[in-house]
C-alpha cells in the first residue's frame, strides 16, 4: 500500500523564521557589543594622542620659558599681547598639524596664555584645572567653551625646577570619535549585513536538508513510527536487522540478537557484529530468496531486501526466522519414513517367503521346505538384505542402513557395511545420529550413481568405543574436485544442480559438522579421491561422542 506524506508548512515557516530570527539577535548582540566596545577604544585612544600631545608641549623649553614669564601674575593679562606672543604661534602650529580640537596653555593661576579663540585669552579656563596645576596628569571627558571633548592636561614646570609654573591642555572634539565610531559601524554593518544573509541562506538550505533527513515526515509522524517500530518489530516472532546505505547496523530487534548471536548495538558495521559468513553474503547481496543458514546450534531462514523511498536509497533489511524445531521434526520424520520403507520391504520380502514355504508344502517337498525355513532361521530378517549389518546391534540403525540400502539399489548402487564394523550399544541420540550418517550416505549414492563404471558402491563402517560412535562412509564416485575441497563444509557450497529446495542447497554437511562439532565430535574429509584405493571416491570420517548407550554384556555376532 504506497502513500504520500507532506511537512506541515506552518511548522516548515516557523522553523525557517525561528532560526532567521535567532540569527538576526545574534547580530544584533554583535553589533551593539561592537559597537560599545568601539566607542571605549576611540575614546581612549584619542585621550592617548591629546595625552602624547600635551606632555610634548609642556616639555618643550620655549613652552617652559614662555609660561615662567608668567608665573605668579593674578593681574589682568592683556589679549592682544598674548595673541601675538610665542606661545599663540606654537599651540596654533601644533593644532593645526595635529588636527585636534584646542591646544590651551595657563599660568599657574589658571589663566589662558593659548586658546583657538583670541578673545577667551587671558581669561580663566572653563575647567577646572586643580589637578595639573597640583602636578598630576589627566585625561577626562569634559565641556568647555568650544563644546564636548576628550581632553587630556599636563602640568609645566618651571625651566630650572620641579615647581609647577601651569598646565598644558589638549582636547580632540567628541565628533571627531563619533564620525570615527560611525565610519566603523558603517563597515560593520556591511559585514553584519552579509553575514545575515549567509545565515538566512544557511536557514533556508537547513530546512531543505531537514525535510529530506526526516522524509518529509512531520514531527507527530517521526514520533508515531517510532512507537510503532518498537512495537512491531519487538513484538514480531521473526528476527529484523537493518542497515543503512553506508552498511551500518541502525536497527536490531530482541528475536534478531537471539537467532543470530548478536548484540543490539547499533552504529557497527556489519562486518564486525558477529555475522555467520553465510547470513553475512545473503544480506549483502539483498537476496529475497528463503536461504538456509545453520548458527550455532541454530537452523535459520533468512532473507533480504533492499529498502528505498522516492529512489533514494535506504539500506537493506534482513528478516531470520527459526527453523530448528522444524528441522528437528523434519530429521525425525524421515527416520521413521526410512523405518517404515524398510519394514514395507520386509514385510514384502517376508510374504514372498512363506509364499515359496506355502508352494512347497503344497507340492509335497516336506524336506525342502524344512531346509528352507533353517536357512531362515540362520539367517535372519535383514542378513539377508544388507551383508554384515548383524555387527549393528542397535535396531534403530538396523532399520536405516536396511533402508538406505534400499533406496541405494534403486539408484543402481551397492550399499556394503564394513568389515570393520562393531557396533555393541544402542543409541542415546538417534535423530543425530541419522542426521549425520543420512547426510554421508545420501551424498555418496548421489556421487557414486552418476558414475559410468562397472564399480557404483557404499561403504559404512561404523565402530563403537564406549559411548562415541566413529562412522566411516567411502563411495566409488569420482571423488572431491580440488577446488572444491576448502569450501566443502561452507554453507550453500555445492555441486550438485538447483533443485528449487527452500532455502538452497549445501546445507547437509555443514549441518552435520555443527552437529558432530555441538556433541564435542569432528566431521571431516579424509581422502578426496584416492586411486590406489578400492573404491576410488571421497571419505568421510565421523566421530559422536556420547551418542551411544554402553551395554555390560557383550554379544557374539552370529556366524
Amino acid at each position: 500500500m504506497a502513500f504520500r506524506v507532506r511537512i506541515d508548512p506552518r511548522l516548515a515557516t516557523q522553523v525557517l523564521v525561528l532560526q532567521i530570527a535567532v540569527v538576526a539577535m545574534t547580530m544584533v548582540i554583535a553589533f551593539g557589543m561592537f559597537a560599545f566596545f568601539s566607542h571605549q577604544r576611540l575614546a581612549y585612544e584619542y585621550g592617548v594622542r591629546a595625552l602624547d600631545i600635551a606632555r610634548v608641549l609642556a616639555a618643550a623649553p620655549a613652552v617652559r620659558t614662555g609660561v615662567a614669564g608668567y608665573d605668579d601674575q593674578t593681574g589682568a593679562l592683556s589679549a592682544d599681547a598674548l595673541a601675538r606672543g610665542p606661545l599663540q604661534l606654537i599651540a596654533t602650529e601644533v593644532r593645526k598639524r595635529t588636527d585636534v580640537l584646542f591646544v590651551v596653555i595657563t599660568n599657574d593661576r589658571g589663566l589662558r596664555l593659548t586658546h583657538p579663540d583670541p578673545a577667551e585669552l587671558g581669561k580663566p579656563t572653563s575647567t577646572d584645572p586643580a589637578m595639573a596645576l597640583a602636578g598630576r596628569e589627566e585625561v577626562v571627558h569634559e565641556t568647555g567653551t568650544l563644546g564636548p571633548s576628550v581632553r587630556a592636561k599636563v602640568p609645566v614646570f618651571a625651566p630650572d625646577s620641579q615647581r609647577v609654573i601651569g598646565e598644558v591642555s589638549v582636547g580632540v572634539s567628541t565628533r571627531a570619535v563619533h564620525e570615527q565610531l560611525w565610519s566603523n559601524l558603517r563597515w560593520a554593518a556591511l559585514l553584519g549585513g552579509g553575514a545575515l544573509l549567509i545565515g538566512t541562506v544557511g536557514s533556508v538550505l537547513l530546512a531543505r536538508r531537514w525535510r529530506a533527513l526526516t522524509l518529509g515526515l512531520r514531527p507527530a509522524e517521526m514520533a508515531e513510527m517510532v512507537r510503532g517500530q518498537a512495537a512491531v518489530l519487538h513484538g514480531i516472532g521473526e528476527g529484523v536487522l537493518a542497515a543503512d546505505a553506508d552498511w551500518r547496523t541502525t536497527f536490531v530487534n530482541d528475536e534478531a540478537c537471539r537467532l543470530l548471536g548478536i548484540t543490539a548495538e547499533a552504529g557497527r558495521p556489519v562486518d564486525d557484529i558477529g555475522l555467520t559468513p553465510r547470513v553475512l553474503a545473503v544480506f549483502r547481496a539483498a537476496d529475497p530468496t528463503p536461504t538456509l543458514a545453520t548458527v550455532d546450534e541454530r537452523i535459520v531462514v533468512v532473507s533480504a531486501r533492499p529498502v528505498s523511498r522516492d529512489g533514494r536509497d535506504l539500506g537493506t533489511v534482513l528478516v531470520v526466522r527459526d527453523r530448528t524445531d522444524v528441522e528437528s521434526l523434519t530429521r525425525q520424520l524421515d527416520a521413521v519414513q526410512l523405518m517404515s520403507t524398510a519394514l514395507r520391504a520386509q514385510r514384502h520380502e517376508f510374504a514372498n517367503r512363506l509364499h515359496l514355504l506355502n508352494g512347497l508344502l503344497h507340492v509335497g517337498h516336506t524336506e525342502e521346505a524344512a531346509q528352507y525355513v533353517e536357512d531362515l532361521l540362520g539367517a535372519g530378517p535383514l542378513g539377508s538384505t544388507v551383508p554384515g549389518i548383524d555387527t549393528v546391534r542397535d535396531p534403530y540403525l538396523q532399520a536405516f542402513l536396511a533402508a538406505k540400502a534400499a533406496a541405494a539399489r534403486e539408484a543402481g548402487v551397492t550399499l556394503t557395511v564394513g568389515a570393520n564394523t562393531w557396533v555393541a550399544g544402542r543409541l542415546a541420540l538417534p535423530v543425530d545420529v541419522t542426521t549425520v550418517l543420512g547426510n554421508l550416505l545420501d551424498n555418496a549414492i548421489d556421487a557414486t550413481r552418476g558414475t559410468t563404471g562397472d564399480l557404483k558402491e557404499v561403504e559404512v563402517e561404523l565402530l563403537q568405543e564406549n559411548s562415541t560412535l566413529y562412522i566411516t562412509v567411502a563411495d566409488s564416485g569420482t571423488g572431491v574436485r580440488p577446488e572444491f575441497v576448502n569450501q566443502l563444509f561452507v554453507e550453500g557450497t555445492t555441486t550438485k544442480p538447483d533443485s528449487g529446495i527452500p532455502g538452497g542447497r549445501g546445507i547437509g554437511l555443514a549441518l552435520s559438522r555443527q552437529l558432530c562439532r555441538g556433541l564435542g565430535g569432528d566431521l571431516r574429509l579424509s581422502s578426496a579421491g584416492d586411486a590406489e584405493s578400492r573404491l576410488h571416491g571421497a571419505e568421510f570420517i565421523a566421530r559422536l561422542p556420547g551418542v551411544m548407550i554402553e551395554e555390560e554384556a557383550q554379544w557374539t555376532a552370529r556366524s
